[in-house]
């Protein structure tokens, strides 16, 4: 790059093209090309300003028209250009050290103590979370019920309150680092020196050294001990359901909160009911002069068993829904419906009367066919037709 280039003025780039942060390459030549006719010296002669605004629009457009110096510029701003330019062009070549150099001049002596966001051996971090799985009955599940658990976390030292030291007064500022955490390294590299920020040796980037640590804790600050909480499980909880309590997991560090514990429900499935959702299906055995002629059966609910009534000629396989007889909604009120399959028994084994009876049935039915059979015989009459 010129020196005449160097000697320019280090305005934002952006502004010199009127242009947006976020603007396209085909809009950056668009504003360019308006810049450079607006300030160009021959429609300007002997006009200084006019000739030090066209050398601006052209080092903007220079920059912000390679991708690659636009990426620098937009992190490093105009320090990262100018050492791109003095360098002797070309990009990064040959000046890659200086960039860096100064950037780590310019950030405080190095990548650690900004990009890391500080020093994280000391920040406060959140407790661990903990899994527990409960087996829980139908019935359970469904009224709702209440259970203790027993779990295992850990704790801030009972005996030093997480401070990891027997004596609160045997706490020192670290003198390595002087209570940062932190210390810098320099390292010397073809591309120039580096420096980077590590954490302490000395304190293990805790900033402090205990002389003398707790007995019980062994200077952890924290214990592992077995803990009972009491878990109050709303009705209507379904199978793989997950319950939360906050604040029950494992203590954090640097007064960070305590984890979660994440309750995992295992439903038994039930010998009567299957669920599906809210709703709950039964399949309920009826006799066959009760399908025929119509009739009171038993249905068992949740609370109760209930007489129903069906209608005379009742198919098997007939479905009937007894509304707000399900399981109740967790976060609203009512329940879903019970839905019951009657499913005609057919016995397998007679008495001389009845088999008397039924074939003096058979024979007063004789060749009559039900509508049912009348459809189903015309299907397969058309069927091999």
């Amino acid at each position: 790059m010129s020196e005449e280039k160097e000697m320019v003025s280090m305005r934002d780039f952006y502004e010199i093209l009127e242009i947006e942060r976020t603007a396209t390459s085909a809009e950056i030549k668009k504003a360019y090309r308006k810049k450079a006719k607006q300030y160009h010296p021959d429609l300007h002669p002997g006009d200084e300003e006019a000739e030090h605004k066209f050398k601006e629009v052209n080092l903007a457009y220079e920059v912000l028209s390679d991708e690659s110096k636009r990426r620098t510029y937009d992190v490093y701003g105009e320090e990262g250009i100018k050492n791109d330019f003095t360098s002797g062009g070309g990009g990064f070549s040959g000046g890659f050290g200086d960039i860096f150099g100064d950037l780590f001049d310019m950030f405080g002596g190095g990548f650690g103590a900004n990009f890391s966001g500080g020093n994280q051996a000391k920040a406060p971090r959140d407790g661990a979370h903990i899994r527990y799985d409960l087996n829980l009955t139908f019935k359970e599940a469904v009224f709702g019920t209440e259970k203790d658990i027993q779990i295992r976390r850990t704790e801030n030292c009972s005996h030093c309150h997480g401070t990891g030291a027997e004596d609160d007064t045997k706490i020192h500022t670290c003198e390595t680092c002087g209570g940062s955490g932190q210390v810098r390294q320099s390292t010397a590299s073809a591309f120039g020196r580096f420096m980077r920020v590590v954490p302490c040796d000395t304190c293990g980037g805790t900033g402090t050294v205990i002389e003398e640590p707790c007995k019980h804790c062994k200077g952890s600050g924290k214990e592992t001990v077995n803990r009972t909480l009491h878990l109050r499980i709303p009705a209507g909880v379904d199978d793989q359901s997950v319950m939360t309590m906050a604040g029950e997991g494992h203590a954090g560090d640097n007064g960070g909160q305590a984890g979660t514990v994440y309750v995992y429900l295992h439903v038994e499935e039930d010998d009567i009911f299957t669920r599906r959702g809210n709703n709950l299906y039964v399949d309920i055995p009826i006799r066959y002069e009760d399908a025929v002629l119509g009739g009171t059966i038993q249905v068992p609910t949740l609370k109760e068993i209930i007489d129903y009534d069906i209608p005379a000629g009742t198919q098997s396989g007939k479905d009937f829904r007894i509304q707000g007889e399900g399981v109740p909604f967790l976060r609203r009120k009512g329940a879903g419906d019970l839905i019951f399959t009657v499913k005609i028994l057919v016995p397998t084994k007679v008495s001389d009367e009845e088999r008397e009876l039924l074939e003096q049935l058979r024979s007063e039915i004789g060749n009559k066919k039900t509508e049912q059979e009348k459809g189903f015989l015309q299907k397969l009459k058309d069927f091999f037709e």
